[in-house]
């Protein structure tokens, strides 16, 4: 198998010629490395959410700046900036790439700090935005080559468990940190860390060769040269990608707006602490998200052995269930009560990860796995990320003068019923067409 060129073998491996090997310790290993990456990840993205109501009340900000802050800010640049970078992944060192970013996104995080006005917020955010867009693209094509096809939904949940784990750490860290000292500490604890990861990664996670783990489709050097038009129009040939693809970027889209304001919902209608808050919010993301987040892979590869539509299948009725637990989160009137519907919320609303990455991985062939990864990074997170947050606080800012400080509970109730609704639609669209496009996107360009 031909390594790509000016890339050097992987650390360990013999020369040119031989088959390179990875142990199943050592494929453990940079699993779990990379989740541990994704955890620091989630961290430094998240933890303004529960910041954000300390934030508005300290720089009087309005609900549509910190809807901007949780998305647009970060979000346009992060998807604008994972295209150049996931095609540099493709032919380049995905561990440098990797290491850099999150040097550059903890660097960020600290930053964040240091801010005394909005345009100093959403610089910090935009700065978090960029490095962290050197972050999936890269780690889903190392895991694709680490782990073969039937594999591959249980490692990208355990890798995807990185959401709800650093939404946890960061929001139980960034609460109470904020409770004995303030919001400008918080940023600069959670931010430090990374730097040391940074070269742990840099130093221990070895490189494997593209296609690595397939059993039948080799990397012809040739087709590297495919131009990222020429990806582009091969994804979007296939039916199931681009519902898969709207299924999860609408997910996204009522998932992170409601995640965003949740602890501002909490905190202005039922009164809690942020404090009280985030151990609360940091249970439900461990148990609810962790558990539905690994359950979704685990789920699909098994109930694909029978039908590869189960990939899709799964994340659409999960969506769908989760419906109901949702609005009773919004529509309860005690705030524990509501807190509880939001444990099988989270649970149903997390399964659509593990299976909606691998089958992007699926469909694409070796030499493009990281550009495929951004393309769908790129669609979730510039139609989720970044305008979910913003319309949540900006119906929020319409309803508020009918409303009061109820705007923001019917501004997420009409968010998430649209979008679950929705993205359950093009689930069930992207598994009518998934086995024939399975089979037509495979083997070498």
């Amino acid at each position: 198998m031909a390594l790509m060129a000016g890339e050097p073998l992987p650390t360990g491996q013999e020369e040119a010629g031989s088959e390179p090997h990875f142990s199943e310790a050592y494929r453990r290993y940079a699993l779990g490395l990379l989740l541990v990456v994704y955890v620091f990840n989630f961290v430094d993205r998240q933890i303004l959410t529960i910041l954000a109501e300390a934030i508005r009340l300290d720089l009087d900000l309005s609900d549509s700046a910190l809807g901007f802050l949780g998305g647009l800010a970060f979000a346009l640049f992060y998807t604008i900036a994972g295209i150049p970078i996931a095609r540099w992944a493709d032919r380049g060192v995905r561990r440098s790439i990797i290491a850099a970013g999150l040097l550059a996104w903890s660097a960020m995080t600290a930053v964040t700090g240091l801010a005394r006005s909005f345009t100093d917020l959403a610089l910090a955010r935009v700065g978090v935005g960029l490095g962290e867009a050197a972050c999936s693209p890269p780690a889903h094509s190392l895991l694709s080559d680490y782990f073969p096809p039937e594999r591959r939904g249980t490692a990208f949940s355990i890798y995807a468990l990185g959401i709800p784990i650093g939404s946890a750490i960061g929001t139980f860290a960034g609460g109470w940190i904020k409770e004995l000292f303030d919001w400008r500490t918080a940023f600069f604890v959670v931010g430090v860390p990374g730097i040391i990861l940074a070269a742990v990664v840099r130093l221990t996670l070895r490189e494997p060769p593209r296609g690595l783990s397939e059993t039948s489709v080799r990397v012809d050097p040739k087709a590297a040269q495919d131009s990222m038009r020429d990806v582009i129009r091969f994804m979007m040939r296939l039916r199931s990608f681009r519902h898969m693809s709207l299924a999860a970027a609408l997910h996204a889209f009522y998932g992170y707006g409601a995640a965003f304001f949740l602890p501002v919902f909490m905190i202005r209608v039922h009164g809690f602490s942020e404090g009280e808050l985030s151990t609360y919010l940091a249970l439900i993301a461990l148990i609810g998200g962790g558990l539905g987040t690994f359950l979704g892979g685990w789920l699909g590869d098994r109930l694909a052995t029978r039908d590869q539509r189960w990939y899709m299948i799964l994340p659409g009725l999960a969506t769908a269930i989760g419906i109901p637990f949702a609005a009773c989160v919004y529509l309860w009137p005690d705030g524990y009560v509501a807190l509880l519907f939001a444990v099988p919320a989270s649970l149903l609303g997390a399964m659509y990860l593990g299976p909606t990455f691998a089958m992007a991985q699926g469909l694409a062939r070796p030499h493009m796995r990281a550009l495929v990864s951004a393309i769908l990074l790129f669609i979730i997170n510039l139609v989720g990320l970044g305008f979910g947050p913003q319309v949540v606080g900006l119906l929020s800012d319409a309803f508020a003068p009918d409303l009061g400080v109820e705007s923001v509970r019917y501004a997420l109730l009409w968010v998430v019923l649209i979008g679950a609704g929705w993205s359950t639609i093009h689930y069930a669209l992207a598994a009518r067409t998934l086995r024939a496009d399975l089979l037509g996107g495979e083997g070498p360009a």
